[in-house]
């Protein structure tokens, strides 16, 4: 008979030897919020910075994908079981539809890359991870972000242990002399710094876009100084009145400019689908030369294998369905966005106008689109702060001090105007209003 296994109690890990990123009080925040909308289901939320589902339903699915085989078997001239070995099975690492995106980048955005330069990736936010582990070689490549900064790759950069390094921004964005100012901070102190990364559109958290003339000197400054520019533009498309200004890749004449896409706000947040441009040229020691595309290709071969196919033949038929004009596509929801935003910035001042704000010390910005303001509040702004607002006040908000790495926003919160009718943005602004008069008192 076999021996008789001992009985002992369960082995407990030890959270200290498990990788530091996990005690990063920023997840905690971030789980905080999700457990406060959880515990508070009443709660009127201005903190979720996803999209609307509009006019979504189930039964599109099936047409999207009936769109993207008939395009498949029609312009490509595909056979039947070479469509459903694409759909069925393991594909192409750097994805089916890549040729699909270039020929949107061209009519939206302006940004003409071949196909080949163009890896889809399971969201965008694999996009960042791959480029990241591909980009930063060396213990002293440092990693250039706008604070505040979208949690998602500053996060990324915690998992991979990449140094940051903060660029305060300002009221339009990162100004380049700021970033050349933290470009000198690194070098300074034996850094290298490798990238900047930047979503110089509506940026989460802040809402605050670049000038066109602030681009430029970017890039000026990106090939004097040898730095890659991580172009992010989700919210490109939501412009609430003017035109939209033109991407830093449209206008990257040096390819300093890596640019990461999604269509979790332009089309389907469910798909899980986004992209990385990546068309500089790696040269390797026998003087072989390769896309950058390609290598990001072998890491993401290590990581997801491949995109969903599946997902992506939905993404695809809704591009084909579009003509390959997304921003037109979105045009409903351009103008949903755009209604929320003036919403959002009516209440706010018809509950708190100029002497009123003038007395309380508040104040908040104005951005020209996207999905987030921030208010500038006359108390600290923190899980104790949320926690009172909700349970007292029934409406929820995001701490801009969890975006910040350099220890600021501790009396800024954000609000996101993106889920919300605008009904439940007058009502939601008149609790945050009574919640903003208590704390203040």
């Amino acid at each position: 008979m076999p021996a008789t296994i001992p009985v002992t109690e369960p082995q407990a890990l030890d959270r200290t030897e498990l990788h530091g990123s996990l005690n990063d009080p920023l997840l905690d925040a971030m789980n905080f919020l999700n457990e406060a909308a959880g515990r508070f289901p009443e709660a009127l939320s201005f903190g979720a910075g996803r999209p609307t589902e509009g006019s979504f339903e189930p039964e599109q699915l099936a047409g999207h994908l009936r769109s993207f085989t008939d395009h498949l078997e029609q312009e490509r001239g595909w056979s039947r079981d070479r469509i459903r070995t694409a759909l069925y099975q393991y594909g192409r690492t750097n994805g089916i539809i890549h040729d699909l995106i270039a020929r949107t980048l061209v009519n939206d955005e302006g940004i003409e890359v071949p196909p080949e330069a163009v890896v889809v990736t399971t969201g965008a936010q694999e996009a960042m991870l791959v480029t990241l582990r591909a980009l930063f070689a060396r213990p002293e490549d440092t990693l250039l972000v706008s604070s505040p900064c979208y949690v998602g790759i500053t996060g990324a950069a915690r998992l991979l242990d990449i140094a940051v390094q903060p660029v305060p921004e300002g009221a339009l964005g990162p100004d380049p002399e700021a970033v050349l100012a933290a470009v000198r901070t690194v070098r300074a102190a034996g850094g290298r710094p490798r990238a900047l990364y930047l979503v110089p559109d509506f940026a989460n958290p802040s809402g605050a876009s670049m000038t066109v003339e602030a681009r430029r000197g970017l890039l000026e400054l990106a090939e004097q100084e040898d730095l890659l520019i991580l172009e992010d533009n989700p919210y490109g498309f939501f412009v609430r009145d003017g035109s939209a200004r033109p991407t830093l890749k449209s206008l990257d004449r040096g390819r300093r400019v890596l640019y990461f896409g999604s269509f979790a706000k332009t089309a389907l947040p469910g798909a899980r689908v986004g992209y990385v441009v990546a068309d500089q040229e790696v040269t390797g020691p026998q003087g072989d030369r390769t896309l950058l595309a390609d290598e990001l290709s072998k890491i993401k071969s290590m990581t997801t294998v491949n995109t969903s196919a599946i997902s992506q033949a939905v993404i695809g038929g809704m591009l084909v369905e579009s003509g390959f004009r997304l921003r037109e596509a979105n045009a409903e929801a351009i103008a949903f966005y755009r209604a929320s935003m003036d919403a959002l910035l009516a209440e706010l001042e018809r509950h708190f106008p100029a002497e009123r704000r003038a007395e309380l010390g508040l104040d908040w910005n104005r951005p020209e689109g996207g999905f987030f303001l921030v208010v500038t509040v006359p108390f600290t702004a923190d899980g104790k702060a949320l926690e009172r607002s909700a349970r007292d006040h029934g409406v929820l908000w995001t701490a801009m001090s969890d975006f910040c790495i350099d220890g600021g926003g501790r009396n800024q919160i954000r609000l996101s105007c993106s889920t919300l009718t605008p009904d439940q943005i007058v009502e939601g602004v008149a609790r945050l209003a009574g919640f903003i008069e208590q704390e203040a008192g």
